[in-house]
């Protein structure tokens, strides 16, 4: 976070100074912004630090309890599952096609690459997660 701060000030204040805008500020900070979502979110299913609504979960049999955890976990397997397999194909098209960053000129799967394999990173945590609590660890 603080490169992201560091670098967009650092462009308001040459912009406004200078009139002249670093190239690379929006890029980076997008990418860095992704980044550290997808990181934070393996994190998170790692430490069990995600945020749940459970009001009504708690108040469900045991047996029914089991039913929505796995109803759960079968909506986060299918939502990043279809992140890996769109964020591959994205990054094989832009690989493909020789697409470049707008910025700076790298080459676009450089970005894109991240998505398939932070996606596979949290599937694996979410999967982790859910075996520990389903073995009361």
């Amino acid at each position: 976070m603080a490169i992201i701060c560091l670098i967009s000030i650092a462009n308001v204040i040459v912009r406004y100074v200078t009139d002249i805008s670093f190239a690379f500020t929006e890029e980076f900070s997008v990418f860095l912004l992704v980044f550290m979502t997808l990181i934070g979110t393996a994190l998170a299913f790692a430490t069990k630090g995600h945020l749940r609504i459970t009001f009504f979960v708690d108040r469900l049999p045991k047996r029914l309890r089991h039913v929505a955890e796995a109803i759960s976990l079968f909506a986060t397997l299918t939502v990043f599952s279809l992140i890996c397999y769109y964020g591959a194909y994205f990054a094989y098209d832009q690989w493909e096609f020789e697409e470049t960053s707008a910025g700076l000129g790298y080459p676009s799967w450089i970005y894109s690459i991240w998505l398939p394999i932070l996606g596979v990173a949290i599937l694996y945590r979410a999967i982790e997660r859910t075996l520990k609590d389903w073995r009361g660890e």
